[in-house]
């Protein structure tokens, strides 16, 4: 039987089940596992290639987390009615996967390893992406693949003040942070925080929490591994000789000093160049056809000079202190026509963020497999080839740009205003014009100013910045403000934005098996420190909050809430309604399903008056309250005014003039816009209208006046203002 040696593996988290299926899916794949988590069902897969990938200086390991829609009873709103492009929210947790297990293969393995996990079953209550991440640790931990795992991982949120590990889908709608944590046996191996502005205690303490959880996970995969566990295969290192290493880095040495020690990238890597020329020109010959072996000797060299400065010396390259930042600025407003801008430079990294104020109905519409259907803040992050002094054809965003951009808007989420406090859908751009080192936390920091400068009412501003790390042994050292070699060269960058209250995010990339509580600690404390200072010192200064007044060139937007139950009167048949006032009022109009009316214009008039119609055709209209409506029907006994369309009344000959009236005709024509007051209804439940009285209280006419009301349609124009033309609730001021 294909599947003989199918063997389960079952323990608890969060007290739901979590049983690993071993044996019986995908065998020709390097290891295999079906986890079931609740009734959550991913199967997670792990395969190397038998050769190593020719002409690459990477470790070349690939990570999908497939959503198939058929897990939560969807087919695909595509038109070809298939899963296409994997969602943002499968690239993210792709790359929340691949983070804690990369720096866990050989760094001189040059194989093709390819993980994949494939959501087949969705339980709202059990996350697939832990699931997913459990799989995978069990797949390649299983395989013949070397690795240096496994790895757990588990999501912490803080609940009514606690603690709680992978928390319900009812939990997450009120948890104050939402925190996922992967560890190895010893060391936190990753973390990928969203959080409420939380302090860093709790933030410590919440991590400290689901490590301790994901060290008895990691026990438990150690046991399937000891049992079903493929012996792990030889590969062919693609280090370089150590002969030819010590032989170039001798020669090339104190060049490479030179060159590095500078602020300025653009000098450094002009020094680098003749350093390059002169080993190849005496090397080359020494080593035939070893060409990017000799580079790979020249960067373990940069390397190597650069984490000896920062341990040995206490020196950056760029001579800073080991926790000064960088030169500051941040302006606003730097582009004509926008909604709002703003732009935060941080040394040679430089962010330009743009922000648009959009209607209800421009929100993303999602199509995974989370409860989620809408997104009504988007962040994107754009990082052209010129902001690093390279030239590339422009490909759309890949996963670096997606998941730069998702970190941005995980900061801002929690000071954003609610839909019902700032009725717009808000979107921003964050284009690097410059990088050299920690541009997602400076698009945190232009997007701050650009939403302030566009009048957005945020809680409290929000600053990112990053810390670094090197380490040696049990030696490590910290330092803030990170930038490229210093990560290149580094072993982490712990990314960090919040208020001056607290952390609304965390990213951690690492290059090491993992931090030690230690480490954790002073970063936290670092980070915050620096934030602080970039707010207080650099951003406040420039807008201190958010304006008062949209931008002109902003749709002005309003809001109404109506009965559900009138929402078709409102749209009317085949939505001739809806269109009728979009096109009188020049304006926009969304409508959702629990009453909610969005009217967006760019003129405010237009806006105020779809309102009045909106209103007045979902409510009964006020008796005593003023109209202006449009005469449809003319009758013997009087004529037919419409104040909104469906809402139609009878003014009675009686109630045409303050004058006496021998001839409807005498007065009023089909067409003319006239001003009514609403009178009680008849005993058939008929709106009545008087434009006698409407005139006598607006225009201030008495019954013995003459006027002009006797001409036809009386078109006086009234001395009151009103809101809106016809449709448009006329209460007096």
């Amino acid at each position: 039987m294909f599947f003989e040696a199918f063997k389960t593996y079952e323990t608890e988290v969060a007290g739901r089940p979590l049983v690993i299926e071993v044996g019986k899916m995908a065998q020709l794949a390097g290891g295999s596992c079906m986890v079931r988590y609740g009734e959550t069902n991913v199967l997670c897969t792990a395969t190397m290639s038998a050769k190593p990938r020719e002409g690459v200086d990477f470790f070349p390991l690939s990570v999908d987390f497939e959503e198939k829609l058929y897990s939560v009873g969807k087919i695909p709103g595509s038109f070809l009615r298939r899963e296409g492009r994997a969602s943002e929210k499968a690239t993210l947790t792709s790359r929340v996967i691949d983070r804690p297990i990369r720096p866990l293969f050989p760094k001189d393995m040059r194989n093709d390893v390819g993980v994949v996990a494939t959501v087949m079953s969705v339980d709202p209550d059990c996350e697939p992406g832990i699931a997913a991440m459990l799989g995978v640790s069990v797949a390649i931990s299983i395989s013949e693949i070397p690795w240096d795992g496994p790895i757990a991982g588990v999501v912490v949120g803080l609940v009514d003040g606690e603690y709680v590990i992978n928390p319900t889908l009812e939990q997450r709608q009120k948890s104050e942070m939402y925190v996922t944590v992967a560890s190895t046996a010893d060391l936190v191996a990753m973390i990928e925080a969203g959080a409420n502005e939380v302090s860093n205690d709790d933030m410590y303490d919440g991590i400290m929490f689901a490590h301790k959880e994901n060290q008895r996970l990691v026990e438990f995969i150690n046991q399937i591994k000891a049992e079903v566990g493929k012996p792990k295969i030889d590969f062919p290192s693609n280090d370089p000789d150590p002969e030819m290493y010590e032989a170039i880095k001798d020669f090339a040495i104190e060049d490479i000093r030179f060159a590095l020690d500078t602020d300025d990238k653009r000098i450094r890597d002009e020094r680098l160049k003749p350093v390059y020329e002169k080993v190849h020109e005496k090397f080359d010959a020494e080593y035939p056809e070893l060409e990017a072996k000799i580079d790979d000797c020249l960067y373990k060299t940069q390397k190597y000079v650069v984490r000896r400065w920062l341990l040995d010396d206490g020196k950056r390259v760029d001579g800073r202190g080991i926790d000064e930042i960088r030169p500051l600025n941040a302006e606003i407003d730097l582009l004509d026509r926008v909604h709002g801008s703003g732009m935060f430079t941080r040394g040679q990294t430089q962010v330009l963020s743009v922000v648009t104020l959009g209607t209800a109905g421009d929100a993303q519409m999602l199509d995974g497999i989370d409860e989620q259907e809408t997104k009504r803040y988007m962040h994107h992050y754009n990082f052209p080839s010129y902001s690093v002094g390279e030239t590339r054809p422009a490909r759309g965003p890949g996963r670096r740009e997606i998941g730069h951009g998702a970190l941005a808007e995980r900061s801002l989420i929690p000071v954003l205003p609610t839909i019902e406090e700032f009725p717009y859908t808000i979107r921003v751009v964050s284009e690097v014009l410059s990088s050299n080192g920690s541009t997602s936390q400076g698009s945190v920091c232009g997007s701050t100013l650009s939403l302030m400068a566009a009048g957005v009412p945020i809680k409290a501003p929000v600053a990112g910045i990053s810390c670094g790390l090197i380490t040696e042994g049990d030696r490590f050292m910290t330092m803030v403000d990170i930038q490229g070699l210093e990560d290149f060269f580094g072993d982490m960058d712990f990314k960090v934005a919040g208020t001056k209250k607290g952390i609304t995010s965390i990213q951690m990339d690492l290059k090491v098996h993992g931090l030690t509580p230690a480490i954790i600690r002073e970063a936290l404390d670092k980070t915050y420190k620096a934030r602080c200072y970039i707010l207080d010192e650099i951003m406040l200064p420039v807008i201190a909050e958010p304006r008062k007044e949209l931008s002109k060139w902003a749709p002005k937007m309003l809001t109404t809430k109506i009965d559900p139950e009138k929402i078709g009167d409102v749209i009317g048949k085949q939505g001739k309604v809806i269109q009728k006032i979009c096109a009188e009022c020049n304006c926009k109009i969304d409508v959702e399903e629990d009453g909610n009316v969005f009217v967006s214009s760019t003129v405010l008039e237009d806006a105020q008056r779809a309102i009045s119609i909106i209103e007045t055709i979902a409510n009964d209209p006020e008796v005593g309250a003023i109209y202006k409506g449009v005469v449809t029907r003319l009758m013997s006994f009087g004529a037919f005014v419409e104040i909104a369309p469906g809402k139609e009344g009878m003014v009675h000959i009686s109630q045409l003039d303050v004058k006496r009236t021998d001839k409807v005709e005498d007065v009023v024509a089909v067409g003319d816009e006239v001003i009514v007051k609403v009178l009680p209804k008849d005993d058939q439940g008929r709106l009545n209208f008087s434009r006698r009285d409407a005139l006598i209280e607006v225009n201030g006419l008495t019954p013995e006046d003459d006027g002009e009301s006797g001409n036809p349609g009386n078109r006086r124009p009234p001395r009151k203002d009103f809101r809106g033309n016809r449709g448009g609730r006329g209460r007096r001021n």
